[in-house]
Order: C-alpha cells, then structure tokens, then sequence
C-alpha cells in the first residue's frame, strides 16, 4: 500500500481534475472551499512561475465550473526565498485575476522565519487588491500586535494555532497556553474583525468561541469556520447544518508528503488511522 493511498484522506489528489469532483461534494453538503496547490520553499525562479501559472489556470477552472472555493497559496512557493519584490511580481497577476473573478485568496502562514515578510507582501497586495487576506498563528507571541493591525485596516484573518515547530523565545510550547492564547485573539477577531476564519478542529476552541460568538450578538454568518480535508468530516457536515459556514482548506498536488507528515504529527487520530488502514490491507 503506497504512502500517497493513504495521504488521499488528506489530500484530494494530483490534479486539479482530482478536486473538482471533491469540491462539488462538499459544497453539496453546505461546505465551502478553499484550494492549494500543494508547494513550498521554492528557489528557482521557473518553478515558482510555473506555480503562478497553475494557480491562474485553477482560477479559471473555479470560473468556468461555478465551483464554491477561494485559494490558499504559500508565499514561498511564489519565490519568496528568491526575493520579495519577485514573489510579489510572481503573485500579484494571480491575485489581480481571482479579483476580477470575484474569488478570495489567502496568503498562508509558514515558519517564523517568514512571517514579517508575509505580513509586508499581504500589506502591499492589499493596497491594491481587498481579496485578498491572511493566516495568523496563535501560538506565536507577536500575534495578538498583528491582528490589532490587520483589524485596523479591515483585513479578513485566518486565525490557526500553527504546525511549524518554534522556539519558545518567540512562541508557546504547551497546549493549554496556545488554546488561551488562541480565544483570546478570537475574541479580537469576532469584536473588531472582518469576516474571520476560525481554523481548528479542536472542540475546546470551537465550543467557547460558538459560545462567545452568541453571548456578543454576532450571527453565524459574520465569521467562519475552517478545517482541513479529511479531519473530522462529521463534524464539518453538522456544523454546516447548525448554520456556521465551514469552509474546508482541500490541498492538491504531487509535492503532497511534507503537508502529510504535518498532519500526523498534529493529531494522534490521525496516525491511528493511517495504522488502521496499513493492518486493513
């Protein structure tokens, strides 16, 4: 049984033909979606054109099929490790044609090394562009300064607890503290934020934040709630049914296995199932 059979419960395939199908089910089911072609840490300045040119070519297909789906694009697999003002080059067409078509894209988070100049690249897209937003992790320590910002200026925040491994210098290491921490930049998020995307699976989050959002008047329909592919479907379906728009983040492509492992390593659910699934066969 090969690794890629069984990243399939996190990953809807190789091409973008792989996700149509995936995105039409789930948005029979109430769900929204946000697509990412699956790339990181790229160093070649014709790799990260080719990725430019996938994501205007998956922007058309959104177009064309009336698919429910925003995009999620890594800034670094748009060169950032070659230079900001390339990767912003590289992306700005990207995010000028899925404004044209009305989509959303969201500028993904990665390590700490990357975060300020994340943060620069949104801002200067943004001064042009408004669809576009960006992902906060609420284990790093500077976070609840940059979404103060972000809410200043009216920018729509992914708020996540993080996946990279950080020093405790600049974040939280222990669960309890990256959950405290996590409700309370939510709480900034729903009091002053603009349409913000909740992203956890995590019933200790999203119970207290269901419960804040009532007690504050905010409607189900001001924020939403995000989680991945293949984590927690039923809970993705009975949310949906409760009246939280639940959008799924749906990942793609042959660069699949470091995103894989980040998967396992975040929840223990997920490796009894990859074990389950290897005794099964």
């Amino acid at each position: 049984m090969s690794l890629l059979f069984l990243a399939r419960r996190f990953v809807a395939g190789e091409t973008f033909e792989d996700v149509i199908p995936v995105v039409r089910q789930l948005n029979r089911k109430g769900l929204h979606a946000t697509v990412n072609m699956l790339g990181e840490h790229v160093r070649e300045r014709e790799a990260a054109a080719r990725a430019a040119e996938e994501y205007l070519a998956v922007l058309d297909h959104i177009r064309r099929t009336g698919i429910d789906s925003n995009l999620s694009i890594k800034p670094t697999q748009m060169g950032l490790e070659i230079g900001d003002d390339f990767c912003y080059e590289t992306l700005r067409p990207v995010v000028a044609r899925a404004a044209e078509y009305g989509i959303f894209v969201r500028l993904d988070m990665e390590g700490s090394a990357y975060t300020q100049r994340t943060l620069d690249l949104f801002f200067k897209l943004y001064e042009r562009y408004r669809n576009v937003g960006v992902v906060i992790q609420a284990y790093l320590y500077r976070s609840e300064r940059d979404i103060d910002e972000l809410n200043r200026v009216g920018a729509r925040v992914r708020l996540c607890k993080g996946a990279y491994k950080e020093p405790a210098r600049i974040a939280y290491q222990r669960m309890d503290e990256i959950r405290k921490n996590f409700l309370k930049l939510a709480e900034r998020l729903l009091a002053h934020g603009h349409y913000p995307g909740i992203a956890t699976h995590d019933d200790l989050l999203i119970e207290p934040i269901k419960r804040m959002a009532a007690e504050r008047g905010i409607g189900r329909d001001q924020f939403e709630f995000q989680m991945l592919y293949g984590l927690r479907p039923e809970t993705q379906e009975r949310m949906a049914r409760e009246g939280y728009h639940l959008r799924v983040y749906v990942p793609y492509g042959p660069h699949w296995l470091p995103y894989f492992y980040r998967r396992l390593r975040e929840r223990k659910e997920n490796i009894w199932f990859v074990l389950k699934t290897l005794f099964r066969g």
